[in-house]
């Protein structure tokens, strides 16, 4: 054990993902069990700055695991960019006397955090929480299982709608330039076309498959769109495609939009936030930095920051086969 670490400040940063309060919640736990101090600090990387800090203890976490969002707020913050932003932190944190850090985040938050250690030689560990799944290291992140299942949930309440009245629904998700909440949600949905940037289907296959599922007797279809998709320059000009080349279908879009990160998170969320927390705090404990906590065939394993920011996950190549087979 790192002898020298007495307080562990934690914080929430970037875009909230369901799952953030199970993960503070172990992190504060598993300080309280080992006997070190723990710190929370509020609005992320520029709560930092300003010094926004609460000492928390196990009580101050009562009741929040099964609650979305962040207690400790979320921030993007342009200033810590810099190396005067990055200062102003250092300063606060060495005030405070806290001697390492924990961020949940996602791939903008990792990358402050490698360059504030970098700088600082500050201990500082990353727990991937964003509902994308894109964080190299991990199969899993904090907040994915619970957007796929609000999805889900969301589609098959569209699909009434889409079966009453004949229509094409044109469904769009997260995920910026991954398809994993489209494909799984696709698939779990029984969506008849998933449209994910990993794949460039075209305007013409999607007119095919469209077609066929007309053909075949479908009366409605329902269209899973993840919102960086390059087959149109957005989901609204795909409607239109359709409408000029498709007469036939009448078509609506629905934009599920930020309600994909809220609600509360599942019990995979809960258990896989509970687990990151206690590795992330005894890895420091350990010595251990610039590391990022993840899940591979359900063992915990650390990757370095500077690796886990590099590429995005790659797409599961077998979920997209049973996606086209299910889709015939």
């Amino acid at each position: 054990m790192a002898s020298e670490i007495k307080k562990i400040g934690v914080f929430t940063s970037g875009g909230d993902s369901p799952g953030m309060n199970a993960a503070i919640r172990s992190v504060v736990r598993t300080c309280a069990y080992l006997g070190i101090e723990c710190v929370g600090i509020y609005r992320g990387y520029q709560g930092m700055m300003e010094g926004d800090f609460k000492t928390l203890d196990a009580r101050s976490v009562n009741n929040i695991i099964n609650k979305g969002g962040t207690i400790l707020k979320s921030a993007r913050c342009e200033e810590f960019r810099t190396k005067e932003g990055r200062k102003k932190a250092y300063d606060q944190l060495t005030k405070e006397g806290i001697d390492a850090f924990v961020v949940i985040g996602g791939n903008g938050s990792f990358t402050g955090a490698l360059l504030f250690n970098e700088e600082y030689k500050f201990p500082v560990m990353g727990i991937p929480g964003t509902i994308d799944n894109d964080i190299l290291g991990s199969s899993y992140t904090i907040g994915f299982d619970t957007a796929i299942n609000t999805v889900v949930d969301a589609i098959d309440k569209i699909r009434d709608t889409a079966s009453s009245h004949n229509r094409l629904f044109f469904v769009e998700v997260m995920g910026r330039d991954v398809g994993h909440i489209a494909l799984n949600a696709g698939v779990g949905a029984g969506a008849e076309e998933i449209l994910i940037p990993e794949q460039n289907l075209g305007l013409e296959r999607l007119l095919d498959s469209l077609k066929r599922s007309k053909a075949s007797g479908k009366s409605s279809s329902i269209v899973i769109v993840a919102e960086g998709d390059k087959i149109g320059k957005n989901v609204f000009e795909l409607k239109e495609y359709v409408e000029e080349h498709l007469p036939i279908y009448d078509v609506r879009v629905s934009v599920l939009g930020h309600m994909q990160r809220g609600g509360n998170p599942t019990c995979f969320d809960r258990v896989l936030a509970s687990r990151m927390g206690v590795k992330a705090v005894e890895s420091i404990l350990e010595g251990k930095s610039n590391l990022m906590v993840g899940i591979k065939d359900t063992k915990l394993v650390l990757t370095p920051l500077a690796e886990a920011i590099k590429a995005h996950t790659e797409i599961d190549e077998e979920l997209i086969r049973v996606s086209d087979i299910m889709t015939t």
